[in-house]
């Protein structure tokens, strides 16, 4: 399941990922986030970019609390159809506020995103998403 090729640069170098959750009763919800990837989990802070609630009371974060299981889409666009490529992580994410994980989530997002280098995200919740199942897809790998 450890991605290789072009899908683990993909995963490793891309600067945004869209998430997708829902509620108990399926209805959607997808939101551009930054991540950060160790080969092993993903991470993604609630940051202080403008939100339009509280930490703790944003959809994705409620949807988390109550269903787990996320997917994540890492993408690469070109107007060259014969270029795009994309990885879908499908898991389950949970919501972290404190400890190590949430330490290890900080600094690597930090190590990432000079942005939160002037941002507390120490204090904020941290989504760490483990991978059930990773899948990458390329339009190289289908012939005519």
């Amino acid at each position: 399941m450890i991605p290789r090729g072009w899908s683990a640069e993909i995963l490793r170098k891309s600067r945004v990922a869209h998430l997708a959750t829902s509620t108990n009763d399926g209805l959607p919800l997808v939101v551009p986030v930054c991540y950060a990837y160790d080969g092993r989990v993903f991470y993604s802070s609630i940051d202080e970019k403008p939100k339009r609630s509280t930490p703790n009371k944003l959809r994705r974060v409620l949807n988390i609390s109550h269903n787990p299981r996320i997917s994540l889409v890492v993408d690469l666009y070109s107007e060259d159809w014969k270029k795009l490529r994309y990885v879908i992580i499908n898991g389950t994410a949970k919501i972290m506020r404190r400890g190590s994980e949430h330490s290890r989530g900080v600094l690597l997002l930090r190590r990432k995103y000079p942005q939160y280098l002037s941002m507390r995200i120490e204090h904020r919740p941290i989504v760490k998403i483990k991978p059930s199942k990773i899948i990458p897809w390329s339009a190289r790998s289908y012939k005519k």
